[in-house]
């Protein structure tokens, strides 16, 4: 198992483009981001080159995500803003070796058939699935809790692997928030065991206050020697807020001898 540190989340005791190192500094060989909207690429692109580490996961751009956007390919009148970033987004990608990119699907729209949103949306992961796959870049798709994000589209792993198995790309996958899919649905072994062969990325934090692992009500130990089990052999995303004072005292739980590494979950202070 390997974890990455998404330092859109983390480290934000200091700026974006700093938090790379603070990263590396940590013990990651590994980072993933939420689109960065508001810093120039030629600079992330340029911390990332000097700390070394390696991008494991990023997203598309999904709007004003500070200002409640949560992404563009199911809305008719800004399906076109994210059809610009593909290109972009796929040869920023390229150039940092980042094998996969995360879709985020959009809120429901007043007026207008939830249906016809999907075929949209669908319509959209298809374009970006297939210019990605000229590049052996993956896709994947995500479901997000409604509490705190609004009306999104899909709020299940049924929902999201349906979504998927209708595009019909093989590079185009899942990507599975425990922290997310225990606000929604819990059972969170049982539908891990049913839907893995559809996961592309995994993502975690504890619920339901979003904290690190070990400061809410999902058992860590279980679920991640169970995802182990079952065989995953991606990249498990760290997504939380820390409930400490700096990022680095929340990572107490994973030493930091094994940030960087392949590592079994019974090596973890969990």
């Amino acid at each position: 198992m390997r974890f990455s540190a998404n330092v859109s989340i983390l480290f934000k005791e200091v700026p974006f483009l700093d938090r790379f190192g603070r990263a590396a500094e940590a013990g990651f060989s590994a980072v993933e981001f939420w689109w960065p909207s508001d810093e120039n690429l030629g600079e992330v692109e340029k911390a990332i080159e000097d700390t070394g580490v390696e991008v494991a996961l990023f997203n598309f751009d999904a709007g004003d995500m500070p200002n409640g956007d949560r992404g563009l390919i199911s809305d008719p009148e800004r399906q076109g803003k994210f059809r610009e970033n593909v290109p972009v987004a796929l040869e920023v990608a390229r150039s940092m070796g980042c094998g996969r990119l995360n879709v985020l699907m959009g809120h429901e729209i007043p007026g207008m058939d939830r249906e016809e949103q999907l075929s949209l949306a669908r319509e959209n992961v298809r374009l970006a699935a297939d210019a990605a796959a000229e590049h052996g870049i993956g896709v994947v798709v995500e479901a997000v809790n409604t509490f705190e994000n609004g009306p999104y589209l899909l709020w299940t792993t049924e929902q999201a692997v349906e979504f998927v198995e209708s595009v019909e790309r093989e590079n185009a996958r899942i990507q599975h928030d425990f922290y997310h899919m225990q606000r929604m649905e819990g059972d969170l072994v049982a539908t891990l065991r049913v839907h893995v062969g559809s996961i592309g990325h995994v993502q975690i934090a504890d619920s339901p206050e979003r904290g690190e692992p070990g400061t809410g009500e999902i058992r860590y130990p279980y679920v991640l020697a169970v995802l182990e089990d079952l065989g995953y052999d991606g990249y498990v995303g760290l997504e939380y807020n820390p409930t400490t004072e700096t990022t680095e005292e929340s990572l107490n739980w994973l030493p930091k001898e094994l940030r960087g590494a392949d590592v079994a979950v019974s090596d973890l202070r969990l």
